[in-house]
């Protein structure tokens, strides 16, 4: 037969005769209770228009006419060969007369992203007879202004493909209705729903009436929508239903919508179609997650690569196993939660997220969880608490028999006791581990075999990253004793604002961080006593600038002496993909000229190099002398407070330099892998060196090693920057959002993070409250600076920056003040405005969005606030400083 196709024919494909018809046959030939039926095929619509009236409907509906596309199928019947072929097929399927139903079956019907659902006609309980009128009505129905405009809508070609037409044998139903895999409402994939009505069901599908509704789950568990007094369908038939569309969904491995009837206690299968609503909708039942970026973005902010995600993860992995030996956790305990470890952060959409669930569950490891949540939210800079049902489900997970928790915990305080002691050595053994680990070796990187550079990073990860025990017990103690030193200062000497506090720490001198700054000060008033090379520095290029330092031996000493100690440190760091100054120096020789012209004509004032090298104590002086002075009658408060002040200056101090290591260590794993991109490139396995960034860590390794999976790094590394560079084009994720069940794909809920309260109060239109960091109050013009590369901060400019990293040390140097969206008291951003006595604030929720380069403003680093001043009110100048600890 040329236009009738049988479920079992070969060419009984959606292409042939279209999505129901061919979800159909699958499901029949794989015995399915399907009722018998055929189709006729497009091929019959298209010979039953002559050629005239074919180029007339598709020029009608390219122009989207749809009165000359009703005048062009007015008459349509089916030619003299498909009605012939049509009626011996239909005496075939309904020898005695029985009824049928016609039905339409376009190609793109059913499918996974259009359903077109009551688009086509459909006739029920047709007579043998009367099927060749219906068919023609269900071709006319394919060109409907309905489809017209749905198609239009939906960007498909503009002329409808003509449907195939399913004609089917009817079933005398007693109860018939719909049925869907999964819950198309909620999303729940292990719910599935049966809507059924008496009779036939088509009243149920058009809307017409409505029916009853139940759910099933896995189990079999049965919930009745309205609790009817006599169901249409018991338990074991709703049962039947629902696991009948499973078997669909199992059948085509997508969840599935079907249409069923019930006849003489026989169950059948009318049709089954994809849930098309689904891929909107996560399941509520899947595994829930919690997602935040907080601190982690100051270091990852962005868009970061596979290579540098998939070595942060497991430098977290590694890093806190380490951190839970140190706290007296067994091994079998670390062993059980060993998924915890895999997951402290995730990638989503090319974004690193804490995985707030894995900290929190390694937190629990710990006894005394309840006592100790906090202080872990504090250390991370999360803002939101985590909501209390699944805080406790965390403690009762964590929970142990009370005796033995106050044993662990009595034990776990014991060995932070015995480590607190043995710090101070612990940190001069580690930084001897670190400069042996990191020492240059006889072979250069750049002469290294690939496999010899694999080596030298797997006794780098050995040596180091298994064993990061002293920063990350300085850590732990830096936010012990920080905290507790706020605490003191709140509760002893009534400094709710913190101005105390800040002041006690910063100006301690020898946190390297600042360093970089004062170094640049200084390379600048080198420059500044030579016009020509303060104007090459700002506007020349590398080359040109590389010839002109060589005419200046103190300054070629100092640059070089700079780029010996700080060649790694760079915007975005902990980035692997980042250019340092090793790269290219052209950000610090910029930023270097700049200075040095504002120097030479006095728009900044110059330093002496000894006094750039010495931080300000007058503030911190004088919050000494307040501290004595509160304490003056209280000497066992006095030894306390000076224990804790002691310890905490120490600790934050060495935390910063810890920090400063560690960049040393990403640098090395930094230069390793630019290596062998660079080897990968000469044997034509990557288009670029620096394509290597687009392989994990053990892709790359494993090439070398006989472990990849792939060797195909071109193709690999293609399909990976055409989906990053989606992700960069993207609206970013919210900052704190959860899933549920696949993280990777669905939408993200996003979690709104309130205004801390002590800052929210006094938030007007024009002023914005966040954490003080440094004392003092500037006033000046704002520069928010989004990227940092090219951006340049002007005499008494006050930077204004969503996050900042070590990175932007260089616009630090001549900033009158900061004013940061993110970060903490012990942020980088923090640590470093108080070594240099820039006032600042961070923490202001907003504030990028909120001000604009240009706008007025005023910064008070002692409250914590930020104001917008009118624009007619006069600027003052940008050194006026506050010392507010006076009493």
């Amino acid at each position: 037969m040329r236009y009738i196709i049988q479920p079992t024919a070969a060419d009984a494909t959606r292409q042939r005769i279209g999505g129901k018809a061919a979800a159909l046959a699958h499901l029949q030939q794989a015995g399915f209770p399907v009722p018998g039926w055929f189709a006729l095929a497009p091929a019959a619509f298209a010979d039953s228009l002559d050629a005239a009236n074919r180029e007339h409907l598709s020029a009608a509906c390219e122009l989207g006419d749809e009165a000359a596309v009703t005048a062009a199928l007015a008459t349509l019947t089916p030619g003299s060969a498909a009605t012939a072929e049509l009626t011996r097929a239909v005496t075939a399927l309904s020898p005695d007369g029985q009824p049928l139903a016609v039905r339409s079956s376009a190609s793109d019907e059913d499918g996974g992203a259009h359903s077109f659902a009551g688009q086509l006609a459909s006739y029920l309980n047709v007579a043998p007879a009367d099927v060749a009128e219906r068919v023609s009505d269900v071709w006319r129905s394919g060109f409907s202004a309905r489809i017209l405009a749905y198609r239009r809508t939906h960007g498909l070609e503009r002329v409808p493909p003509a449907p195939a037409v399913l004609i089917q044998r009817m079933v005398a139903a007693e109860v018939s209705g719909v049925a869907f895999s999964a819950d198309p409402a909620t999303g729940r994939r292990g719910v599935a729903v049966v809507s059924a009505i008496a009779g036939l069901g088509e009243a149920l599908v058009s809307g017409a009436r409505e029916g009853e509704t139940a759910t099933v789950d896995r189990l079999g568990v049965i919930e009745r929508v309205g609790q009817p007094e006599q169901p249409l369908l018991d338990d074991d038939q709703l049962r039947a239903v629902a696991a009948l569309a499973r078997r669909c969904e199992q059948h085509f491995g997508v969840p599935q919508d079907i249409e069923w009837a019930l006849a003489g206690g026989e169950l059948f299968l009318l049709q089954s179609r994809p849930i098309t609503t689904l891929a909107t909708l996560r399941d509520p039942d899947g595994a829930y997650a919690l997602w935040d970026n907080s601190n982690i973005a100051e270091s990852y902010g962005g868009v970061t690569t596979p290579l540098t995600f998939s070595f942060a993860r497991h430098a977290y992995e590694e890093v806190y196993r380490e951190l839970c030996r140190l706290l007296g956790v067994s091994e079998a305990e670390i062993a059980a939660h060993a998924d915890t470890f895999r997951r402290m952060i995730g990638l989503v959409r090319g974004r690193i997220y804490y995985s707030l669930f894995s900290w929190y569950d390694l937190l629990a490891l710990a006894p005394g969880f309840s006592a100790n949540r906090r202080f872990m939210e504090q250390m991370m800079g999360v803002k939101e608490e985590l909501p209390p049902a699944l805080a406790a489900r965390l403690s009762a997970n964590g929970g142990r028999m009370k005796l033995a928790d106050m044993l662990k915990l009595v034990r776990a305080v014991a060995s932070l006791a015995r480590h607190e002691r043995r710090l101070p050595r612990d940190i001069e053994r580690f930084y001897a581990r670190l400069d042996a680990a990191l020492a240059p070796g006889a072979i250069p990187l750049e002469a290294m075999r690939p496999d010899e550079l694999v080596a030298h990073y797997r006794d780098l990860e050995g040596r180091l990253l298994a064993h990061w025990d002293a920063p990350l017990v300085n850590d732990l103690f830096a936010m012990l004793f920080y905290g507790l030193l706020r605490r003191l200062c709140i509760a002893w000497c009534g400094d709710k604002a913190g101005t105390l506090q800040n002041d006690l720490v910063g100006g301690q001198g020898g946190i390297i961080s600042a360093e970089p700054a004062r170094r640049v000060r200084a390379l600048a008033m080198l420059a500044a006593a030579s016009l020509d090379l303060a104007d090459i520095l700002c506007t020349g290029t590398l080359d040109a600038i590389q010839r002109e330092i060589v005419r200046h031996p103190a300054f070629a000493e100092e640059y070089q002496a700079y780029l010996a100690r700080f060649a790694d440190r760079c915007l975005e760091e902990l980035k692997l993909e980042s250019p340092t100054l090793r790269d290219d120096p052209t950000p610090l020789l910029r930023a270097i000229g700049h200075l040095a012209q504002r120097f030479a004509s006095g728009n900044i004032e110059s330093l002496d190099a000894s006094a750039s090298d010495a931080p300000d104590q007058s503030k911190r002086a004088l919050a000494e002398r307040t501290v004595r002075r509160m304490l003056r009658w209280h000497p066992l408060r006095r030894a306390l407070f000076g224990f804790v002040l002691a310890r905490a200056r120490v600790r934050v101090r060495d935390r910063e330099n810890l920090r400063f290591e560690r960049t040393r260590v990403f640098g090395r794993v930094r230069r390793i892998f630019v290596e062998l991109g660079r080897r990968f490139h000469a044997l034509g396995l990557l288009e670029h060196p620096r394509d290597i960034f687009y392989l994990e860590v053990e892709e790359a390794l494993g090439l070398v090693m006989g472990t990849a999976t792939t060797t195909d790094l071109k193709g690999l590394v293609a399909i990976r920057q055409a989906e990053y560079a989606r992700w960069r084009a993207d609206e970013p994720p919210p900052d704190r959002f959860e899933t549920r069940g696949l993280v990777a794909v669905g939408p993200l809920t996003a979690r709104l993070i309130p205004t801390d309260d002590e800052h929210s109060a006094n938030d007007t239109t024009d002023r914005r409250g966040g954490i003080g960091c440094c004392p003092g109050v500037v006033r000046g013009r704002a520069r928010v600076v989004t990227d940092p590369k090219a951006a340049e901060v002007r005499a008494g400019e006050i930077l204004v920056a969503e996050r900042t990293d070590p990175g932007w040390i260089l616009l630090f140097a001549g900033a009158a003040g900061v004013v940061v969206e993110r970060g903490s008291v012990l942020s980088h951003s923090a640590i470093v405005a108080r070594e240099l006595g820039i006032p600042a604030v961070v923490s202001v929720a907003g504030v990028t969005s909120w001000l604009k380069t240009g706008d007025l403003i005023e910064v008070n680093g002692t409250s914590g606030t930020v104001t917008r001043i009118a624009m007619d009110v006069p600027p003052i100048a940008a050194t006026l400083r506050e010392a507010s600890h006076v009493q």
